[in-house]
């Protein structure tokens, strides 16, 4: 086995090689002077198990062709299985055709890692577990919850509600709120054009209870501001967020900092800027250990999900 990665998220990649107790692969990966991506393996991977850690990130258009071009090099150099570690799947979002004449941008990615020779996917929280379905090769989506809930257990709030910021992410927040033995709530929202949120009401009981809105991902925060301020308009006691995937955008920040919200909790399957780091409200959890098991087990051919039974 060996593991390489690219340069979308090196401070977890570090870390899951300290877990595996191994030094990561070597290679070169540069740009020409035109912005072209260059890249070489600096050692023999000759019928080895591969595998290649790229995480989506604000920069998803870059690091997609990275992993492109870094699956084309291995299965040129005759690795005998490639795996792409994607913490963050990125165009995850546009997985269905929800008005006409628009792309179905998460297959179109999932059809591009095939073509390029990937064997198998490593991922977590995928936006729509469908999205699995798109591959004809074997994918293992990882669910980040258990980090999270361990976490928040660990504050002793009292009694919680977990809040689904929308319909959609109900499945989540469902068996989020399980492994907290919490209560469940859900946000009436609309969203007439992309990044742009209305919510209208609560349903269930915030009432004097510790809310945790839940989603697996915060792109610009519109959302979960304004979910937060519904909340605790419906007489919350405090509320704080958790998701897996901190995108973190455009005004985020800015409204993460003005919102009621305590605390967001995040993990870092996408590498936080220097700024985001420095806001207070944001605590980032580590995943490196659920990958570095993962990627053992998948070398060792044993079972991956009995991970989260």
């Amino acid at each position: 086995m060996k593991v390489f990665a690219g340069s979308s998220n090196p401070g977890l990649a570090r870390e899951i090689a300290n877990y595996l107790k191994i030094e990561l692969g070597k290679s070169v990966l540069k740009r020409f002077s035109d912005g072209e991506i260059h890249f070489y393996i600096d050692e023999n991977v000759r019928g080895e198990d591969v595998f290649i850690i790229q995480s989506g990130s604000y920069e998803a258009n870059v690091h997609l062709m990275e992993l492109l071009l870094m699956i084309d090099a291995f299965k040129r150099a005759s690795a005998e299985r490639i795996t792409a570690v994607m913490p963050y799947y990125c165009y995850s979002r546009q997985d269905w055709k929800d008005r006409p004449r628009v792309p179905i941008s998460a297959r179109l990615v999932a059809d591009l890692l095939e073509a390029a020779g990937v064997g198998r996917l490593l991922t977590m929280d995928l936006h729509s577990p469908q999205i699995q379905g798109f591959f004809s090769i074997p994918v293992d989506n990882l669910i980040g919850s258990p980090v999270l809930a361990k976490h928040i257990q660990g504050l002793n709030l009292g009694p919680l509600t977990v809040v689904s910021p929308d319909a959609g992410g109900v499945g989540r927040a469902k068996f989020f709120a399980k492994r907290l033995d919490a209560g469940l709530a859900i946000i009436d929202k609309r969203r007439p054009e992309p990044n742009i949120a209305q919510v209208f009401n609560v349903i269930g009981n915030v009432k004097g209870r510790h809310c945790v809105l839940f989603d697996d991902i915060v792109d610009t925060a519109r959302t979960l501001v304004l979910s937060a301020e519904a909340v605790m308009a419906q007489g919350a006691s405090s509320v704080f967020a958790a998701c897996t995937h901190p995108v973190l955008s455009g005004p985020a920040l800015g409204r993460i900092a003005r919102s009621p919200l305590e605390k967001l909790i995040v993990s870092n399957t996408i590498p936080l800027s220097d700024k985001s780091k420095s806001c207070p409200k944001i605590v980032t959890l580590s995943v490196a250990e659920i990958f570095g098991e993962a990627i053992r087990r998948i070398n060792e051919g044993s079972s991956v999900s009995s991970l989260f039974v």
